[in-house]
């Protein structure tokens, strides 16, 4: 059978046609339903009477913090960091930050700050990446909440009196915080500050009406201390150590929350090789995750989780439902065969999608708009999102879900680190 023939006949096929109805129908499903749950969010907890939200975030108690920063080779941000956390405004903190063998100056632009009671370093002598340096932090803090970050981010302020009242209930476990973008130089840059609004803060919104949270983003995040022991602190051989913590603890029941109101100010990488190794991570945490997990989420007692898991998986199914079609239709192209289902004029379903994308992009710029005034002026570059970030994630999805696959195998530590944000 000649090539032509085979694009033929798998055009045809039943499995082509509900391939070609889940890649069309599931980002308009999942899109409508982030943006609805997500205003559910937005009404319960952003936009209510003001006295009921003012008596909620009203301190009661103050339980003891403490600030943990592992660092590896941060002599550009680990000072602004540093002094940055020293301005939060909270009776009771410390500052641990973790230096995990650093080979440049971190050290010495960290020197300054010891002399202050509430910065303590701990040094380690072996090299074992983030999830190893937490554990070995997390003994020896004196704080009731531990609060993981990393070394190139800036808290707000008051991000405490947002985070601390939730733990008022012996539920919660754990809660992240809202991730803005700073460093918004280059175009990929000013991309991701739109999905970190788009995207993630609106995921997260939706998903905490659902019940239960993908990620306790490792950028910010804070935990009852009990609750981390209860789950066995971080585990060092996965590759995103905080969606695997973030899991387990629900495992556990434990309840974690998303607060909008606590924005940790981040930098991401700005390039395309350091957004391709940080995605690529993220993937092959994802996947690691679902293979640990899949068996017992699946018990009727974690039903809660089920928008997610479901979700998670779906996103996976996508990914190579997008890279298959697009090589079926690339090569369909290349035979002389017009493909079924795919058009270089924008159709219908293609100009549907495009604009539920852009309204969900535009939702998260409006819920976000509060916690970054500058946000709005990023959106003209919202319509490249969909061909950048959906091409990237469907490529690195493909080619790095199947790496995750042996996780219950794997006995050796990850050392892996954010990659630079040149």
């Amino acid at each position: 059978m000649d090539l032509y023939n085979l694009v033929v006949q798998i055009e045809a096929s039943r499995f082509y046609m509900v391939l070609l109805v889940y890649f069309a129908w599931y980002p308009l499903t999942t899109s409508v339903m982030w943006i609805f749950t997500s205003f559910l969010f937005y009404r319960r907890r952003e936009s209510g009477p003001k006295k009921l939200l003012d008596a909620f975030y009203e301190a009661t108690e103050t339980p003891s913090v403490s600030f943990l920063i592992p660092a590896f080779n941060e002599e550009a941000n680990i000072a602004k960091t540093v002094a940055g956390v020293l301005k939060v405004d909270y009776p009771d903190y410390e500052i641990i930050v973790i230096d995990d063998c650093s080979t440049d100056n971190t050290l010495a632009e960290l020197k300054p700050f010891l002399a202050n009671p509430r910065v303590r370093l701990l040094r380690k002598k072996v090299n074992e990446g983030k999830a190893m340096a937490l554990n070995d932090a997390i003994p020896i803090s004196r704080g009731e909440l531990v609060f993981v970050m990393d070394a190139d981010a800036i808290p707000t302020p008051d991000i405490l009196q947002s985070l601390v009242p939730h733990f008022r209930y012996p539920r919660c476990g754990a809660v992240t915080g809202n991730p803005r973008v700073v460093n918004r130089e280059s175009f990929l840059s000013k991309l991701q500050a739109i999905e970190f609004a788009s995207i993630i803060s609106l995921m997260r919104r939706a998903q905490r009406v659902w019940g239960r949270i993908m990620t306790m983003s490792g950028v910010v995040g804070i935990f009852r201390r009990s609750a981390l022991y209860d789950v066995g602190l971080y585990s060092p051989e996965m590759a995103t150590e905080d969606i695997d913590l973030t899991w387990r603890l629900q495992l556990k029941h434990w309840d974690v929350r998303y607060e909008s109101r606590a924005v940790m100010w981040m930098r991401v990488p700005q390039s395309l090789e350091g957004l391709w190794r940080q995605r690529r991570r993220w993937a092959l945490g994802l996947s690691q995750v679902l293979t640990r997990h899949m068996r017992e989420l699946m018990q009727w007692k974690h039903r809660r989780f089920l928008p997610v898991l479901i979700e998670a998986n779906l996103s996976v199914v996508w990914a190579y439902a997008y890279v298959f079609l697009t090589l079926v239709w690339l090569v369909s192209y290349a035979v002389g065969y017009p493909p079924v289902g795919a058009s270089p004029i924008p159709n219908f379903w293609g100009m549907m999608i495009a604009t539920v994308c852009l309204v969900q992009l535009i939702t998260g710029v409006i819920l976000d708009r509060a916690y970054d005034q500058l946000l709005k002026k990023y959106f003209i570059v919202a319509v490249f999102y969909p061909l950048v970030y959906w091409i990237l994630m469907a490529v690195i999805t493909v080619t790095t879900a199947p790496l995750g696959l042996n996780v219950n195998r794997q006995k050796q530590k990850v050392t892996l680190w954010k990659p630079i944000r040149e």
